[in-house]
């Protein structure tokens, strides 16, 4: 902010040119009337015209504006790749020195990769933007006069947003009214518990923390509501000033640095070999542009210029499939941490039961049914206005089918839930203008604030006696499956218009809720396919234990150990790290205590996920390796969630996971391609051209050769995947990738070599008859090899995908009748007689069978072989 305003003037809000959305001037120190006129606004909000013009103005309400994905745009990136524009520039330089035909075939060869690497990222990019409209978060807005939901990115200076328990905060502004409004902006300024944000004006050099009218983007509302004008969007907002100057990225998976690494591995070796190459050619003195030429096309051939596009393409494929499935992915590269997940952390609600609570009792202190406790739940569930949430749900279902009639009374203020207390109470007026304050909330919370409890005798005083008997209830009811929460009541005074926390005291116990969630019924068959899948399920509530144990028996989940909240409490972090793993079930946690789990089991080495949907799970599924969440949970749970499930069900998310490790395996098969072919042929291609009086290829023939190799290799996002890959969790294995390229690189190697000296010595092959031949080997062995690497198993035991198998088909076709075609003299490839090509072929049979045996040998000896 520039400098202090002169409040005596009313200023319009001003776009910062610089800066879209800012108003100059300290908010925060405003009255409303004054903040009013500054943003252009009134209490009854924007107009949706005034919004749209807004918006045009200031720009959607994003940090980083995503950039439309157009197809001018991808095809420009195309040509980012520094050996893209050095093979131009080597062409260009071809022209100048009137090397016309070398030099319109790069480039020729050039514009088909840039076309075919474009076509499927454009495609790719289209289907992603799809699925993430599907997981938009919204705001409820006023427009028009009226309140809807709408894209928070939509958001404008000068719209009226309503906030709840569970909303993530869209945009900065200022509170014009709440109701006991606690936010959670640690993100912001570190404070470890939620701060009551309220009505007020404060000094215009008010730090963050001291801003208590002021609401954040990405902090989050704990519990209470409140309506707030919005001054600030987008990059303007406080928190996109952090993000902009620290440029702040989501850590990197370790499929990302696996990756990262092998390309740099890859780099670094090519950048050597090619000007190794290009000096030794120099000074044997062998014509400096067809060496220039073929040194930039040998990197082109090394460099896996093509992985990050390829890798693009198979997330893409992969989210598209498990979209089908009902599973949304918010963040690619994370696809491969779920199906490395070996350890999923999730509630029991909704998961391994219905999800559909039913209020199976109202119940007086007796444990008899009681129409005044139904009553008075049905009150408290019907006023409140915090989240939604099952429990209040149920509870008005039960009393409407009584038909409960409630209209006599009217609410007069409501103490919001949160997660210290575990309580939340409204006050009522009836007919009379008698007022009843009316607590419901976690069985032992309510009891804290009880003094007394009501009987069918009159009130009695809430002793040692009357607490066991209430304990034993709450344990039988709880060995049976039933949630159980209390309900308590007091008169309270009229002469007050709000009432707070503190009048939570003295109350009288009056009864009890049940609530029944059944078991899902096939959930037994997903918990026995996840653990043959190598997950571990462990259920992490904040029910008691002896309801969370009833249904994990229900269920047949084996629990080897049970930890409480309490229990955590007196652990140290080492030694939870010891009992995490040997724990199926942690109950009565709070929600530092779920993350404190997530972050010991991640330190024993666990790939962890995480599922969860309420206010409470933010923590941890920010934490989890993978964090899951559903279409029907709070903004700041799926604000955090990696992935985003259409139904709360573990069939779904077992397809997920299935999806995510096929994805997987096929990225690691066209890498083990890359690195088992292109590697092998470019080494021995740079070698052969140290001793040869001739390059062994021209330029435009390793051009040719890698252009028609990676058609087929973009089909392998659809291959078929062995069972095996899909049956345990798989990890990027650096050791492994090393191992397997030395290995099959030297298989290759050795059989570049062979036909070398066949073509030299048996069949007296010239130049041209040479680059033919083993264009023809090279490219033929990189297309059949590709159907070898693809599985463990003897090839034509697994059955590869339709498109990988066809492609390589029509392209080994177009291999063989490529010499024979009658333009394709300017590559300088000749027709070969018949025994030279039946040769070649012969070659190739070897190499796929000693590849076969070379596989058998790397994965019964080679250590590191479960990658």
């Amino acid at each position: 902010m520039k400098g202090t305003p002169d409040l005596s003037v009313s200023k319009p809000l001003k776009a910062d040119k610089t800066n879209p959305g800012v108003t100059q001037i300290d908010y925060w120190s405003l009255t409303p009337e004054q903040l009013f006129s500054n943003v252009n606004t009134s209490r009854a909000g924007l107009t949706q015209a005034e919004a749209e013009q807004r918006l045009k103005q200031y720009g959607a309400n994003v940090i980083e504006a995503q950039q439309q994905a157009t197809a001018f745009r991808l095809l420009i990136s195309q040509f980012k790749s520094p050996l893209v524009l050095i093979l131009i520039f080597a062409a260009i330089v071809s022209g100048i020195v009137r090397e016309w035909v070398d030099s319109i075939i790069v480039l020729a060869i050039v514009l088909g990769s840039t076309i075919l690497g474009f076509v499927q990222e454009y495609s790719a990019n289209n289907a992603l933007e799809k699925l993430r409209l599907q997981v938009l978060l919204k705001s409820n807005v006023l427009r028009e006069g009226q309140f809807q939901m709408l894209p928070s990115e939509q958001i404008v200076p000068g719209d009226i947003v309503e906030l709840s328990a569970g909303s993530l905060i869209p945009a900065d502004g200022v509170v014009l009214e709440a109701k006991d409004f606690f936010v959670n902006q640690a993100v912001l300024t570190g404070e470890t518990f939620p701060v009551e944000k309220k009505p007020a004006t404060v000094p215009n050099n008010a730090s963050l923390s001291q801003r208590i009218n002021c609401v954040f983007r990405g902090t989050s509302v704990s519990s209470g509501t409140a309506q707030v004008v919005i001054v600030q969007t987008g990059k303007s907002t406080v928190f996109g000033q952090v993000a902009e100057r620290l440029r702040l990225r989501p850590p990197e998976t370790e499929f990302e640095r696996g990756i990262r690494h092998f390309g740099n591995l890859l780099t670094q070796v090519m950048l050597i070999m090619v000007v190794l190459v290009f000096a030794i050619n120099i000074f044997l003195a062998k014509p400096i542009i067809d060496t220039l030429l073929f040194s930039i096309a040998l990197a082109v051939g090394l460099t896996p210029e093509l992985l990050p596009a390829i890798i693009s393409i198979m997330l893409a494929h992969g989210a598209q499939k498990m979209a089908k499935r009902g599973v949304i992915v918010r963040r690619l590269m994370s696809i491969e941490n779920f199906g490395s997940m070996d350890v999923l952390c999730t509630d029991k609600t909704g998961t391994l039961t219905e999800g559909v609570v039913r209020l199976d009792g109202a119940l007086d202190t007796q444990g008899l049914p009681s129409e005044v406790v139904l009553r008075n739940a049905y009150l408290n569930a019907h006023y409140q206005t915090g989240l939604n949430n099952s429990l209040d749900d149920a509870i008005q279902i039960s009393a409407q089918k009584t038909n409960l009639d409630i209209s006599s009374e009217v609410k007069v203020d409501e103490i919001p839930y949160d997660f210290v207390r575990k309580r939340l109470s409204v006050v009522v007026a009836d007919a009379q203008g008698q007022r009843t304050l009316i607590t419901k909330g976690a069985l032992e919370n309510v009891l804290s604030v009880c003094t007394s409890l009501q009987s069918n005798d009159g009130i009695h005083i809430l002793d040692a006696a009357a607490m066991s008997e209430i304990e034993k209830q709450y344990s039988d009811w709880s060995n049976k499956g039933f949630r159980v929460l209390g309900l308590a009541t007091k008169p309270v005074d009229s002469q007050h218009e709000t009432y707070t926390s503190e009048y939570e005291n003295g109350l009288i116990f009056t009864g009890f809720l049940l609530f029944f969630d059944p078991p899902k019924p096939d959930v037994q068959e997903v918990i026995v396919d996840l653990a043959k899948r190598g997950v571990q399920l462990k259920i992490i509530t904040g029910d008691n234990q002896k309801v969370a144990r009833h249904v994990a028996d229900a269920v047949s989940l084996p629990v080897q150990g049970v930890l409480t909240g309490s229990d955590l409490n007196s652990i140290k972090d080492e030694a939870l790290w010891y009992l995490a793993e040997r724990t199926t079930l942690f109950a009565e946690v709070d929600p530092n205590q779920k993350e404190r789990i997530i972050l010991a089991l991640q330190k024993t080495g666990h790939v962890v996920g995480y599922m969860g949907d309420g206010i409470n799970d933010a923590p941890a599924l920010h934490a989890a390796d993978v964090g899951l969440s559903v279409d029907t949970a709070v903004d700041v749970a799926k604000d955090a969630a990696d992935f985003v499930l259409l139904k709360k069900d573990l069939a779904i998310l077992r397809e997920g996971i299935d999806e995510g490790r096929r994805t997987f395996a096929n990225t690691l098969k066209y890498i083990l391609t890359t690195i088992s072919a292109n590697f092998g042929n470019m080494f021995s291609m740079a070698g052969a051209s140290l001793f040869l009086p001739f390059l062994p290829l021209l330029a435009p023939q390793i051009l040719l050769n890698n252009f028609l190799s990676d058609i087929p290799g973009l089909t392998v996002a659809s291959d078929n995947v062995d069972p095996e890959m899909i049956a345990t969790p798989r990890r990027w294995n650096t050791k492994f990738i090393g191992n397997y390229m030395v290995l099959f690189g030297m298989v290759s190697s050795i059989f570049d070599f062979l036909t070398f000296g066949i073509l030299l010595f048996l069949f007296r092959a010239s130049p041209e008859e040479f680059r033919t031949s083993w264009f023809i080997e090279s490219l033929i062995t990189e297309l059949v090899i590709a159907l070898v690497v693809r599985t463990r198993h003897v090839f034509f035991r697994s059955r590869p995908g339709t498109l990988l198998l066809v492609s390589t088909l029509i392209f080994i076709g177009i291999t063989l009748v490529l010499p024979y075609l009658p333009f394709i003299a300017v590559f300088g490839f000749v027709p070969l007689p018949a025994p030279l090509m039946l040769a070649l072929l012969g070659l190739t049979v070897l190499y796929v069978l000693a590849t076969e045996v070379a596989k058998k040998y790397f994965y019964s000896r080679v250590k590191g072989a479960n990658a």
